[in-house]
C-alpha cells in the first residue's frame, strides 16, 4: 500500500536529527510566472541549514543554482553566524558565486538579503541585529520590477495571532502547560 509522507514511518529508530528535520521543513515560498516558470523565492533561514558543513554547501550551492537558473532571492536569516558562516550566510553564497569581499558590520550579526539575478546579478543586503525593526527589502520579479515585502509588519501581525500559550513560550523560555 503506498502512504503520504505526511507522516514518519513508525519505526523504532530513525537516523535524522533535529536540525535536518527542520531544514527538511524550509520556509520558502516560490512566486510563479503566469507560464508557470519560478521567477522568485523567499527563503526563510532555519536552524537546519546551517547545523552543518554539507547543510550550508548545499544550501548556498541551491541558492548560486537558482540566481544562474534567473530566479531572483529574498533570504531572512535572523539565526547569529556560527563556524560555519563566521561572516553570515551572504558570505557564505557569496563565495559560491564569485569572490566579492563581505564583512558584517559591528553589532549586526544577522542577515536579510536580496538578489536580483537578472539583467545584472545584484544583491542587496541590509544587516540587523536582535531588536531592530525589520527593514522592507525588496523581492524582485522580473528584471529590475520587484515588490517590497514588509518584514515588520509581517512579523508583527503573526505575533498578535499567536496564541497566548506560544507567547510565554518565546518571552519566558518556559514550557507551556499542557491541559489533561
Amino acid at each position: 500500500m503506498l502512504e503520504r509522507g505526511d507522516q514518519l514511518p513508525d519505526t523504532d529508530f530513525d537516523d535524522m536529527s533535529e536540525q535536518e528535520r527542520y531544514a527538511r521543513k524550509a520556509n520558502r515560498i516560490a512566486i510563479h510566472h503566469g507560464e508557470g516558470n519560478v521567477v522568485a523565492v523567499l527563503e526563510i533561514v532555519s536552524p537546519g541549514n546551517k547545523d552543518s558543513r554539507a547543510a550550508i554547501r548545499t544550501f548556498a550551492e541551491k541558492v548560486a543554482d537558482l540566481l544562474r537558473q534567473g530566479v531572483n532571492i529574498l533570504i531572512v536569516d535572523l539565526f547569529p553566524p556560527g563556524p560555519r558562516d563566521p561572516q553570515g550566510i551572504h558570505k557564505v553564497i557569496l563565495n559560491e558565486i564569485g569572490d566579492q569581499p563581505f564583512e558584517l558590520p559591528l553589532g549586526k550579526p544577522l542577515t536579510l538579503a536580496s538578489y536580483q539575478a537578472e539583467p545584472t546579478a545584484t544583491a542587496y543586503v541590509e544587516p540587523v541585529a536582535v531588536g531592530d525593526r525589520l527593514p522592507e527589502m525588496p523581492l524582485f520579479l522580473i528584471d529590475e520590477w520587484y515588490v517590497i515585502v514588509p518584514l515588520e509588519g509581517t512579523y508583527q501581525t503573526t505575533w498578535n495571532v499567536l496564541p497566548r500559550e506560544l507567547r510565554r513560550l518565546f518571552e519566558t523560555d518556559a514550557a507551556p502547560e499542557i491541559p489533561a
